[in-house]
């Protein structure tokens, strides 16, 4: 039996990894994948090594492993460093018979295997891309990222703010300019009053954590979140007078890359839900402060509706342009 070997830190996997991958699993019988990690990677090793499982969960020639990356020495020349890549390799592996790789150190690495070598795209001539390229600039290069991957890069936007001003149409009418999803305020799916309980709250902010992260996978390269847990928090305080600890636990889970505060300086338009259009100054404080206290940037929305939307989109044509 012929087994072949691809090493990687995969940080994360993109189209030309995969490349590699496929092509050297048509050249032998088993090929082990060993995905390299340190605690202190920019990408956590558990989601990069969910996300190879995903996508070669049919191809069950191909053995994945993940490796602490705890014997490498990047002041050594190749031959030396690649060295003691081969010796770790033989004390957790069986026999490589061949060595595939995409990069200058394949050619050393097979020697000191005592491996063959072939090498793939060297020149990236075929996929023009790298990992370093994806991480520093993921949306330049969205057409690499595999769909089980984009949802890490996907920059997530909160309309943020007290009631009645406009985040609702706002996060819809985003979502059409820039033809990627929206996460509705969950609240109005699951209440019809502000006559609720404790176990409505955290109801509705396991519901409105779970829609965004289910939103993220079909989103592209931008999620405009129609409110946030911090919301859900402040609306809890104000009509219960307590805040569990889980919603505070729960905002933790969801990192938005950009808050929009809007501001008060819209009609009052009531509904069933919104009944707090006496103390719109004082909520709108509240509000502001729950971003302040956290030390969460936030970008005050005001104006017309026009006005208001762009604003909006010349920040998010900004964000897209340096992505």
């Amino acid at each position: 039996m012929k087994r072949g070997l691809v090493i990687g830190k995969f940080m994360p996997v993109h189209q030309g990894h995969i490349a590699l991958i496929h092509f050297a699993a048509t050249q032998c019988d088993e090929l082990i994948v060993s995905m390299s990690y340190t605690p202190h990677d920019p990408i956590d090793g558990e989601l990069r090594f969910s996300w190879m499982q995903e996508i070669f969960l049919a191809h069950p020639a191909i053995k994945l492993y993940s490796i602490e990356d705890n014997f490498d020495d990047v002041t050594l020349a190749l031959p030396e460093r690649t060295r003691q890549w081969a010796e770790r390799m033989r004390q957790v592996y069986p026999p490589i018979d061949i060595l595939f790789s995409s990069e200058e150190y394949g050619l050393p690495f097979a020697e000191n295997m005592s491996a063959a070598h072939c090498s793939f795209d060297l020149e990236r001539t075929t996929i023009p891309v790298s990992a370093t390229r994806i991480r520093t600039h993921p949306f330049r290069y969205w057409e690499f990222i595999p769909e089980v991957v984009r949802p890490y890069f996907v920059k997530k936007i909160c309309f943020y703010g007290s009631e009645s001003t406009g985040k609702s149409t706002m996060a819809k009418r985003m979502a059409t300019i820039y033809q990627t999803a929206f996460v509705p305020e969950v609240a109005r799916e699951l209440i019809t009053s502000n006559d609720f309980t404790l176990k409505d709250i955290l109801r509705i902010g396991h519901a409105q954590t779970k829609r965004v992260i289910d939103m993220a996978r079909t989103a592209n390269k931008i999620l405009f979140c129609d409110t946030d847990v911090i919301t859900t928090q402040i609306y809890s305080k104000h009509y219960l007078n307590e805040v569990p600890a889980e919603l505070l636990e729960l905002e933790k889970v969801i990192q938005y890359d950009q808050y929009f505060l809007f501001d008060i300086d819209v009609p009052w338009v009531a509904d069933d839900l919104r009944d707090l259009g006496h103390q719109r100054t004082e909520m709108y404080e509240v509000f502001k402060h729950a971003l302040e206290e956290r030390n969460i940037s936030y970008l005050n929305v005001q104006g017309s509706y026009d006005e208001r939307e762009q604003f909006i989109r010349s920040v998010i044509d900004q964000m897209l342009l340096e992505g």
